[in-house]
């Protein structure tokens, strides 16, 4: 089984513990990167506005062909109790048929955001294998 860790770190946290989960599971690492890094004032407020209402920032393309993998592990901060807006734009490249799991990482610790992930998931024809908060 060839799995993948993706993830999306703005300040470099979620990146160090996504390093730490691909040496551990032997995996393939790769970023989701935004077309535009924004500010930390757009970032926290622009930012947090578009990951509430779920809409997605322009990204880069990935630097991996994502068919190739059974197995993908997303690891993402959480932004006024949302995933990032980079990873709607993420998931919306996700292939059919793939076993996801999804880390949110975010210092409370608490993403209630379960539901709306496992919706987009599923309606790319794959399904959420697990969901796990991360307090950083």
């Amino acid at each position: 089984m060839k799995t993948l860790v993706l993830f999306y770190s703005y300040s470099g946290n979620t990146k160090r513990l996504a390093n730490k989960l691909a040496a551990k599971e032997t995996a393939d690492i790769a970023e989701i990167i935004d077309v535009r890094h924004p500010g930390k004032f757009k970032a926290y407020t622009a930012g947090c506005f578009a990951a509430m209402k779920g809409k997605a920032w322009p990204i880069r393309p990935l630097s991996v062909d994502l068919s190739i993998y059974d197995s993908i592990i997303l690891l993402a901060p959480v932004w006024a109790g949302h995933p990032v807006p980079a990873v709607y734009a993420a998931l919306e490249l996700l292939p059919e048929g793939k076993s996801v799991e999804v880390k949110m990482v975010s210092g409370s610790g608490d993403c209630g955001c379960e539901e709306r992930l496992r919706g987009i998931i599923e309606s790319k024809g794959s399904t959420l294998a697990e969901f796990e908060n991360i307090k950083a």
